[in-house]
């Protein structure tokens, strides 16, 4: 009997010490950054000062983090393909959003610019300066509009 609660709380022990881990934000430099993550940045954002660069990792999976003093701020996935780029003061730069979602944005919102681009296995989502948020599916066919 003592055993068995003995071994239960090893485990309960081991089991917080994995959970207090699982979320691990750690500063990095950008030259530690996977090399596709670090040519995007030069490519986009070569005139943005870097504020702060961090990996973030949990059980399963390992994502990057570039926070720029202008506010902007890009996510990459564990390989350096972004997943976010998020523009809150200026604009996503256009070679970074796909053509199919330009024309659409230039065609239906003329005036207007792409504040936020982000994109997951099955979609991408775009956020537009007049709040109108877009989803499109990866063949760029409009799915959802939120306004």
């Amino acid at each position: 009997m003592i055993m068995k609660k003995l071994l239960f709380l090893l485990v309960c022990l081991f089991t917080l010490q994995t959970v207090a881990r699982a979320d691990d934000d750690k500063p990095i430099q950008i030259s530690q950054m996977p090399q596709q993550a670090q040519l995007f940045i030069k490519k986009y954002f070569a005139d943005s000062k870097v504020a702060l660069a961090k990996m973030e990792s949990d059980l399963f999976n390992k994502s990057y983090d570039v926070i720029f003093t202008n506010g902007n701020k890009v996510e990459f996935d564990k390989k350096g393909n972004w997943k976010e780029v998020d523009c809150k003061y200026s604009s996503v730069p256009d070679a970074v959003i796909p053509e199919a979602i330009q024309k659409y944005v230039k065609d239906n919102y003329p005036d207007i610019k792409v504040l936020k681009l982000e994109r997951d296995k099955k979609e991408y989502e775009v956020k537009l300066t007049n709040r109108t948020e877009l989803k499109f599916d990866m063949n760029f066919n409009l799915i959802d509009i939120d306004m």
